[in-house]
């Protein structure tokens, strides 16, 4: 693939379950035996959010195309958390299966929609690209507000939480915005996009 072009239908249809598969087992593996507070992303809905974004942006042209790979790509990081879990836990393996499971892969479809073309979005003009800049910081903003929360309600570290994503949210918008004036506006956007974030994930979980 020369530089700058998109991926080809197959190398794509290729990397996006092989790193659904990374994307699970790295993330159980992350949350056992990294320490705190960094074990917490591991149980962050944030970083599978601005992977399946990543994808996205990797793909750099055909909305559908992004949305399905990222799809592809979280849904298969599901099954893959819990069969890791199941071999270097002992979990049960019944529970690739479960309701639980298949719940998330639910949402998993959601998520690789909205940030799969959101990745997209971030190689564009206009309105489109302050969004897709926005997205991916204000998934990390609205983690940190339901952190805060558990902080104030005496959660010991959430304040670290807090800090964590943050940080990540600020180096997301300066490392994939190309300009100051983007920048401050998906800052600008991506404030009231995490507010509406923690009402649908109030609602839904």
């Amino acid at each position: 693939m020369l530089a700058g072009m998109p991926p080809s239908h197959r190398l794509l249809t290729l990397v996006a379950p092989v790193a659904g598969v990374l994307l699970g087992v790295l993330d159980f593996v992350w949350i056992k035996w990294v320490p705190y507070p960094l074990a917490e992303l591991g149980n962050s809905t944030a970083v599978w959010a601005v992977a399946a974004f990543a994808l996205g942006w990797w793909v750099r042209s055909g909305a559908v195309r992004a949305a399905v790979a990222a799809t592809g790509l979280l849904v298969v990081a599901v099954p893959s958390y819990y069969l890791a879990a199941a071999l270097l836990q002992g979990d049960d393996l019944a529970v690739v299966v479960a309701p639980s499971s298949l719940l998330w892969m639910a949402f998993g479809v959601f998520a690789g929609v909205v940030f799969g073309v959101a990745g997209i979005w971030a190689r564009a003009d206009g309105w489109r690209r302050v969004v897709g800049v926005a997205l991916p910081a204000a998934v990390f903003v609205e983690e940190a507000l339901r952190f805060a929360r558990r902080a104030r309600a005496g959660y010991p570290g959430g304040w670290w939480n807090v800090a964590v994503d943050l940080v990540l949210a600020a180096l997301l918008v300066g490392c994939v915005a190309r300009t100051a004036r983007t920048r401050l506006r998906a800052a600008a956007v991506a404030l009231p996009l995490a507010v509406l974030g923690a009402v649908v994930f109030a609602a839904v979980s």
